[in-house]
């Protein structure tokens, strides 16, 4: 094994170990949360809205609340381990090894993704307490849990660069990513929009996410899965490209 695939498999464990040693903060929260969200959407308004799209409502909002977890735990991981070794400064113990700018930001993505990754299978084994839980086109849903979560693995680094106390990450998550995910079909088919709303809705990227992993888990989309997962992909790149660029300058690590 190479010196630095090392140095970034040691990396990535001590970021996987930093959540996996705290399951009541990482993995309980979204566990209540989305037990409530089955319970009130699912069970109680479900058997009042009826089918849409074929599929019980239930199981329609399932893979909406699967990108919702997901996207918002991998973010979170990121920007709070960035901004926290910012703020105690035990950052510097990483930026001032031999690693390189690469293998620092795929580290911290890797595991942000993973965290991702695990919630949103979580969040699955408590929808199959509600309901059954198809799986359409298994490789697409890989494909999209993957990128997406990555993606935001990404964005969070480029957050907890950014943020200059607490406050900022606060800012980012429920005026930013929340509207954008609430906003972004969800809970609704892009169907019962009027056109000018859903035609502004297509601005939105969580669109192509939800539908997506919608697309994958009950076969059912409003967008060409390969052409949303085409723009996901390029969108991932190019946050991965920047996060490299700022690591690369040092920015919010030595200013």
């Amino acid at each position: 094994m190479s010196r630095s695939t090392v140095q970034l498999k040691t990396l990535v464990q001590r970021e996987i170990l930093r959540f996996v040693r705290r399951p009541y903060n990482t993995f309980l929260p979204p566990i209540i949360t989305n037990t409530l969200y089955f319970a009130v959407f699912g069970v109680i308004l479900g058997s009042r809205i009826g089918a849409i799209a074929g599929v019980s409502y239930i199981q329609f909002v399932l893979p909406g609340l699967v990108v919702l977890g997901a996207i918002s735990d991998a973010f979170e991981n990121a920007s709070f381990s960035i901004f926290h070794g910012r703020w105690n400064n035990y950052i510097d113990a990483v930026i001032v090894t031999p690693m390189s700018n690469f293998n620092m930001v795929a580290s911290y993505v890797i595991a942000s993704a993973t965290r991702g990754i695990l919630t949103a299978v979580l969040i699955v084994a408590v929808g199959l307490i509600f309901t059954a839980v198809p799986l359409s086109h298994p490789l697409y849903l890989i494909a999209f849990v993957v990128v997406i979560t990555t993606l935001f693995g990404g964005l969070g680094i480029v957050g907890g660069l950014w943020a200059d106390d607490f406050d900022y990450l606060t800012v980012m998550n429920q005026f930013i990513l929340r509207p954008l995910v609430f906003f972004g079909a969800v809970f609704y088919s892009l169907e019962v929009l009027p056109p000018l709303w859903r035609d502004v809705s297509l601005l939105n990227p969580m669109v192509y996410m939800v539908n997506g992993v919608r697309y994958g888990m009950i076969g059912v989309t409003e967008i060409d899965p390969n052409v949303s997962l085409l723009v996901l992909t390029a969108a991932t790149l190019a946050v991965l490209l920047v996060d490299f660029l700022l690591f690369k300058r040092g920015y919010g690590l030595t200013e």
